[in-house]
Order: structure tokens, then sequence, then C-alpha cells
């Protein structure tokens, strides 16, 4: 019996399908095999064994003196980071789309420039502008260093998602808003940006996970107390147990991330069944308010410029 193709692939026959099923099974075995060969060498290293994982639930030290002050430092960061740069993502994402060349050109170099930029050379450089120009505390000027860099490179980032999203809307958006008589401003602030937001809501939560990620930068080459940077101090003051501090580290890092992209589609899906479900109608006064100043629409029935 001859298999029947649908409109986007054909379906397997039979000897695709044990073809298939013998892949499988064979990726199953490897996985396998190397997730014995890694279990075998960290118990042959001891890191399997009880006591290097018995710290962090029968001494509250080990929470109390280094994870959660590092936890601390690394949603301050963070925080600090998404606040500053989401806004200024926005504002550059906008410029770049205005119709006077140099501020178009002026945005369009910043967001270029820092955005070829890695991360980490931000920070490095950040940390001695701030040394070198300022007064800053030699204790608080990590964090300074990162969230500068943090800020620097996602914004540039994120003015992009911005720009893009803004350009997906269909043209039809801006046309029937200049027909109501809107300025560019209204029109972006009123039309635009609200309805961009939940197509861009996706890839800016991606961005944010990697704000929350790349804290970890300051923390290897700025001494930046954050989650990272400590698992030395706890491997070295609880026998060596390299492998059970960086696990911990790592499903916090995850919970946090998790907590953040949950919230962000709990968001998503609220906005979306908002836009469904209104029904809310423009009257004509508010049209009018929105209208430029000594400019009118005609009602029906009424002369062109009798009003």
């Amino acid at each position: 019996m001859k298999t029947r193709p649908t409109v986007l692939y054909d379906v397997p026959g039979p000897r695709a399908r044990r073809r298939n099923l013998l892949w499988t099974l064979l990726f199953l075995v490897a996985l396998a095999a190397v997730v014995w060969w890694v279990v075998a060498s960290l118990a042959d290293q001891n890191q399997l064994e009880s006591t290097k994982w018995e710290p962090f639930f029968t001494d509250a030290r080990v929470w109390e003196t280094y994870i959660l002050p590092a936890l601390k430092n690394t949603v301050i960061a963070a925080a600090l980071a998404m606040v500053i740069a989401l806004p200024l993502g926005a504002l550059l994402g906008i410029s770049r789309l205005s119709d006077h060349r140099f501020v178009r050109g002026a945005a369009g170099t910043v967001v270029e420039f820092f955005r070829a930029i890695p991360v980490l050379i931000l920070m490095l450089f950040a940390n001695a502008a701030y040394s070198e120009f300022t007064d800053i505390s030699p204790d608080t000027r990590p964090l300074y260093a990162v969230v500068t860099g943090l800020v620097l490179y996602n914004a540039s980032v994120l003015a992009e998602v911005v720009r893009a999203g803004i350009l997906a809307l269909p043209s039809g958006q801006t046309d029937a808003a200049k027909a109501i008589g809107m300025r560019k401003g209204q029109t972006m602030t009123y039309v635009l940006l609200p309805q961009s937001v939940t197509a861009m809501l996706p890839a800016l939560v991606s961005q944010l996970v990697v704000i929350v990620k790349d804290t970890a930068l300051g923390g290897a080459m700025l001494g930046f107390s954050e989650l990272l940077a400590s698992v030395r101090p706890m491997s070295a003051n609880y026998g060596a147990n390299t492998i059970a501090c960086f696990t911990v580290v790592a499903v916090i890092f995850v919970l946090l991330n998790f907590a953040l992209t949950t919230f962000a589609s709990w968001l998503e899906g609220r906005l979306r069944r908002g836009k469904k479900s209104t029904g809310a109608v423009v009257g004509a006064d508010a049209v009018e308010e929105l209208a430029t100043p000594g400019e009118h629409l005609d009602t029906p029935g009424t002369p062109p410029g009798t009003r």
C-alpha cells in the first residue's frame, strides 16, 4: 500500500521507520555510555560522596556566608542592568526609526558600536574608567563596572529587537493613525509600541536571561562577588567539593531564569487575552483630542472646511 504524501513531508515508509528506530537506539546507547563515563569519573575522584553534599543540607553557614550574599549581588546587578537597559534600548530603537537623519545616524552608530564589542571587554573598560576618573570605592567598583557593561551591550541588542518589532507591524497601522490626525509621536506611543510589545516579548525575555547569566563574567574577571564567584571559597572551606558547589550554583541559575521566563509567559498570555477580549471604541471626542491642534476631522454630512 502506497503512502500518501502530506503537505510538508512524505510519511516515512517501513525502511525509513526501521532506520529511524535504529538511529534512536544508537543515540540512546551512546548517551548512556557518556553518562556512565561521567559518573564513574566523578566517583573515582570522590566527588559523589555524601560528605561533599551534606553541607548544603546540614550547615546553614554555607547559605548565610556564601550563597545568599552572592545571590543578592547577582540579583542586584541583573535588576539594575534590566531597569536601565530596557528603556535605553527602547529609546535607541525608536531613534533608529526617526525621520531626522542626524538622530537616526547617531542612534545607529551607538547601537552598532556597542553591539560589536564583547560584553566582557565593556566591563573591563568600565572598571578601568571608574578607577581612573572617579572616586568610587574599590569594594563597589566591580558592581558599577558589571552593570555598565551589561547596560551598554544589552541596550544595543534590545534596540534592534524594538526596531524589528515595530517594523514587523503592517504599514496600515501607521496609515490609519495618520488618517485620524495622530502625530508621529502619538502613533508610536499609542499604536505601534503597544502592539509590538507582545511580538517582541519572547526576544526581550531571552535577552533578560542573558543579562542574568552574564553577571558571572564580573565574578570571573573583576572579582565581583556573584554566584559563580562563590564556588571557590565554598569549595576551599568544605573539603574541595567543587562539583557539588557548581551543581548548586547551576540549579540556582536555572531557577532564576525559569522564574523570569515563567513570568514573561504569563505576561504574554495576559496581553494576548486582553487584546482578544477588548471591545473598547474610541469616541469622536477622543479622536479630536489626538488630532493636531487646529486641525479637526470633518463629520459626515458637514462640508469640508466649514468647521
